[in-house]
């Protein structure tokens, strides 16, 4: 497991008011020690627009951590990972609502494949 580098770290979290995985997904941040902001927002395909996240990369939530966009139920890992090694992307993605993400329920079907974003398209995967 990467050591944590969120130690504090503030995120700003846009969420629909009638989300319920999204709040499974703040309390996982709190628990690893993000400071989130909530934001709730009733126009999701604005919030997509402006932080160029590609439609078969959007989830149900958009995070602002760092100088970075992530969207979805993004692991902490990955999060941290952003967080250390400061790439030169945009943000990272985990697209939909896999079952077994963190703030989702269900079984994991095999491991989540966390994208990289840059200038409104995907890359490479960011981390497995």
């Amino acid at each position: 497991m990467m050591p944590s580098s969120s130690n504090g770290q503030s995120m700003t979290v846009y969420k629909s008011p009638t989300c319920g995985c999204c709040g499974g997904y703040i309390n996982y941040l709190k628990k690893n020690n993000f400071q989130i902001t909530v934001v709730e927002t009733t126009n999701r395909m604005e919030l997509k627009e402006k932080f160029q996240i590609p439609a078969d990369m959007e989830s149900c939530h958009t995070s602002v951590v760092g100088g970075y966009v992530v969207e979805g139920h993004v692991p902490v890992e990955a999060v941290n990972k952003l967080l250390s090694e400061k790439p030169e992307i945009d943000g990272i993605s985990l697209p939909e609502m896999p079952a077994g993400s963190p703030g989702m329920g269900g079984i994991k079907s095999g491991p989540l494949t966390v994208y990289a974003l840059s200038k409104g398209e995907k890359s490479e995967y960011f981390i497995k």
